[in-house]
């Protein structure tokens, strides 16, 4: 996991950084407002970000 930065330690973060992460935000919210607009259910919709989470989680700790 070399490849993983601990954001502890790369404090304060730069204007690259904090704006990719606002970004990801804001996508991550329009995406769900859209779901649940389609009917999704909540369930669903945590089920999903759920999986992604640990899949992202397993590719972190498989390099």
């Amino acid at each position: 996991m070399t490849n993983v930065t601990r954001l502890r330690h790369a404090l304060p973060l730069s204007s690259d950084i904090n704006k990719a992460v606002v970004d990801l935000d804001t996508a991550i919210a329009k995406a769900i407002d859209v779901a649940k607009a389609a009917g999704l259910p909540q369930g669903l919709i945590v089920a999903e970000l759920h999986g992604h989470a640990h899949a992202q989680t397993h590719v972190m700790v498989k390099k």
